[in-house]
């Protein structure tokens, strides 16, 4: 990589370890960016993988505080993302890397919709904390909807991952009564999981940029203390504008190439 390229990856890594951790859909950000340098679309999927798990852990070691008292929920659902990280791997070593530049441009976009959806998902999710709803519709307080939703957002975030923080707040928030800070947390322990039972499938079955895994892995670690600490202050509509901005440059570097 030249200079210029390093510093790029390094400032993407940077911006998904802080998007992630406060919201998830981090890839948005360093995927394309690997495309751009021509980076493989599978290799690149599967380095940002690896490459993200530092920045997850970072994330997850800022809310520290909001996880206590989760332990028993955490491996419930953590169970679910475990198996369903480990099969979404699996199906993207798996599969024709043709067919991932088939099926990666659709799960961007559907990633792009639910990122500009967000707010609404969380509004709609204050007023049903406010009427007093709450508890799994599947039944008990991690029941079996609430546990299939996250075993198949986890397949999903073992296959791309882009914006399976999204669809995790989404799940709790709408089936769990909790505080949202409390239920992002553990989202970030969730998708930590996903990401590292991936990556360690992959260390044993795919090719790897280990430059751009080394290079992502250290700005997602700094951008998981940054979320943490001040990423809350960040304009929402600016951090939606240049996730999505940054989507759809993917989409048209896959569906060119």
């Amino acid at each position: 990589m030249s200079a210029w390229e390093v510093a790029a990856v390094l400032l993407a890594g940077v911006g998904a370890g802080t998007i992630n951790t406060i919201v998830g859909s981090g890839t948005l950000i360093t995927f394309p960016v690997l495309l751009a340098f021509g980076v493989p679309a599978v290799t690149a999927n599967v380095s940002n993988t690896i490459g993200l798990v530092p920045g997850s852990l970072s994330g997850a070691l800022g809310y520290r505080r909001e996880l206590k008292g989760q332990g028993g929920r955490l491996l419930r659902l953590g169970t679910a993302a475990l198996l369903g990280g480990l099969l979404g791997a699996y199906v993207l070593v798996k599969l024709p890397s043709r067919a991932f530049t088939v099926i990666v441009p659709v799960l961007i976009l559907l990633a792009l919709v639910l990122v500009v959806i967000q707010p609404r998902v969380a509004r709609a999710m204050a007023v049903r904390r406010q009427g007093g709803a709450g508890g799994d519709a599947g039944g008990g307080a991690e029941g079996p909807l609430l546990i299939a939703g996250v075993f198949l957002t986890s397949v999903y975030g073992g296959y791309f991952g882009a914006a399976q923080g999204v669809l995790l707040i989404a799940l709790m928030g709408m089936l769990l009564a909790d505080d949202m800070q409390r239920l992002n947390a553990a989202k970030n322990v969730l998708a930590l999981i996903v990401d590292a039972v991936a990556a360690c499938f992959f260390l044993f079955a795919s090719h790897i940029d280990w430059a751009a895994v080394g290079l992502i892995a250290v700005g997602s670690t700094l951008g998981g203390q940054l979320g943490a600490r001040v990423g809350r202050r960040l304009p929402p509509p600016a951090l939606r504008a240049t996730i999505v901005l940054v989507g759809l440059a993917a989409v048209t570097r896959l569906l060119v190439t």
